[in-house]
């Protein structure tokens, strides 16, 4: 019997969630999205729209009740309103379960309870807490507001005690966790899935580069040590199993200096991080996520090909229309998302450089280099 799937976000992931649903046409029958961009990526692949924003009460329960199913690809859903049209459409991850994770000082308190590793961290209710805790964890430390905050748009680094005060007005009364640094090596994620039996399966750790506090580039499989790959993979697991939420979640590490694993962040949905997965892998993330959420076995996770993925942002000089991307080449393949306006760092697209005939990364770093040019998104005549 095919479900209709409801998705809380309809852009890029949602659209690569609803372009591997049309895949599975005996399970999905149908796909809606709740998105307040009209003609949202996901609507262009043949999604039905709400157009409302992400929280908006009336549309999550229209959207309930069109819905067999409901998943998100952006965790600012209202987790309350969500709990209250369960009776109306099943929900995956669970309410519960995108409560805890959307607010990060709730999901490193849930983390630290169950023995994940996390860095040390402490709420934040005024601007003397912020003080107290920097004697704590010394300089640098990370301001964080605990909710709505992706892309680093949501950190304040505090270099120095003149700094306090410009970090603290920064959020202008959000609720805030401060959080101590970790002068890491390496920024890794693993992606992972639960499905609703409870069964487990983890891809590969990759290394993640950033530019702005941007996922810039994804290097499948991370180049790092055996030992740190399984420890992270071991860490990845019990998060899931922790959590208990059914869906493929996107779980952010660092590897510090002494080679451990610490968790940064989870987001309780397909990640950037995993978008190599499209071509490195038997299962990309999106239909991963689809079985996980609609309780049937999860697939293949292993890398088949080396792979470098690469966001296509847009330029820091201008905001409007833009001149099309384009790169012709047997392996690297290009995926835009069909946004029309550039705005500086927005996510416009990504490559994945795929790996072939044993290509070493190195060597795939060099093809990124050679089209890097190709990249560079340049406003329209």
């Amino acid at each position: 019997m095919t479900k209709i799937l409801g998705i809380i976000g309809g852009g890029q992931l949602g659209m690569m969630i609803a372009e591997a649903a049309k895949d599975m046409p005996e399970t999905v029958s149908k796909i809606i999205v709740l998105d307040p961009t009209k003609n949202c990526p996901a609507a262009q692949v043949g999604a039905e729209q709400i157009v409302a924003d992400f929280k908006d009460r009336d549309a999550i329960i229209e959207l309930s009740e069109k819905s067999d199913i409901i998943t998100y690809e952006i965790e600012s859903g209202d987790s309350n309103v969500l709990k209250s049209v369960e009776k109306n459409a099943e929900i995956n991850p669970s309410p519960e379960t995108l409560h805890i994770i959307q607010d990060k000082f709730l999901q490193k308190t849930f983390l630290k309870e169950h023995g994940i590793p996390v860095p040390e961290f402490i709420e934040i209710s005024n601007i003397q807490d912020v003080k107290e805790g920097l004697k704590k964890f010394g300089y640098p430390a990370l301001l964080k507001a605990r909710r709505d905050a992706y892309d680093g748009r949501g950190n304040f680094k505090i270099d120095s005690e003149e700094m306090i005060q410009t970090a603290y007005d920064y959020f202008e009364g959000q609720k805030l966790m401060l959080e101590k640094f970790v002068p890491f090596k390496m920024e890794v994620s693993v992606i992972a899935a639960r499905n609703t039996k409870g069964q487990i399966k983890t891809y590969p750790l990759v290394e993640n580069i950033h530019e702005d506090n941007i996922l810039r580039q994804t290097i499948a499989p991370a180049r790092v040590s055996q030992e740190i790959t399984k420890n992270a993979e071991i860490i990845a697991s019990q998060t899931m199993d922790v959590l208990k939420g059914a869906g493929v979640f996107g779980i952010e590490m660092f590897v510090t200096q002494n080679d451990q694993i610490v968790i940064n962040e989870i987001a309780p949905r397909v990640h950037n991080s995993g978008h190599h997965s499209l071509q490195s892998s038997k299962t990309s993330q999106f239909k991963q996520h689809l079985l996980a959420i609609l309780g049937l076995d999860l697939g293949d996770t292993k890398l088949i090909h080396n792979t470098i993925m690469y966001n296509i942002l847009g330029s820091k000089g201008f905001e409007g229309k833009y001149q099309p991307i384009k790169i012709e080449n047997n392996n690297i393949f290009l995926k835009m998302y069909g946004k029309e306006i550039s705005k500086p760092l927005r996510k416009l697209g990504h490559l994945n450089i795929v790996g072939t005939n044993d290509e070493s990364i190195d060597q795939l770093l060099e093809k990124l280099e050679s089209i890097k040019e190709k990249t560079i998104v340049k406003q329209s005549n």
